[in-house]
């Protein structure tokens, strides 16, 4: 099975005050993990996104990917187009709460280099993404 969910992104995000969920995107793709690295880029290319949010046969945010993983996935001598999502899903703990303050994300992003991470409800779905601007 393959699910590509598609969400749109508000205008803006203003990371300095209010909570994650008053500034996190909408999230744009959300995909299964057993899609492979190839249709992945795909639905990136067709989306016109640089990231793509992961989630399990249940539904649970697996993590998020970018452009440049899974281009490096596929450009490598051991790849094949057996290789999924849930292959090369590094970091499954990185994930955020709608009801974090927006500067406490902020900042614990900052401080572990990531540039985005799913916001993820109670039950573990994703809701969107929180980004920082560059």
């Amino acid at each position: 099975m393959t699910l590509v969910q598609m969400q749109s992104r508000p205008a803006s995000s203003d990371l300095t005050r209010g909570t994650v969920v008053d500034v996190m995107e909408a999230g744009g793709p959300q995909v299964c993990d057993d899609m492979s690295v190839e249709v992945a880029l795909s639905v990136m290319d067709a989306a016109r996104t640089g990231r793509l949010v992961v989630c399990d046969l249940d539904g649970q945010c697996a993590g998020l990917v970018t452009q440049t993983e899974l281009t490096a996935v596929r450009d490598s001598s051991a790849s094949t187009d057996r290789v999924r999502l849930r292959d090369i899903l590094c970091d499954h703990g990185s994930s955020v709460s709608p009801v974090t303050a927006a500067a406490e994300a902020e900042h614990t992003m900052r401080l572990l280099r990531l540039g985005a991470v799913p916001v993820v409800d109670e039950q573990g779905r994703a809701l969107g993404v929180l980004a920082l601007s560059r």
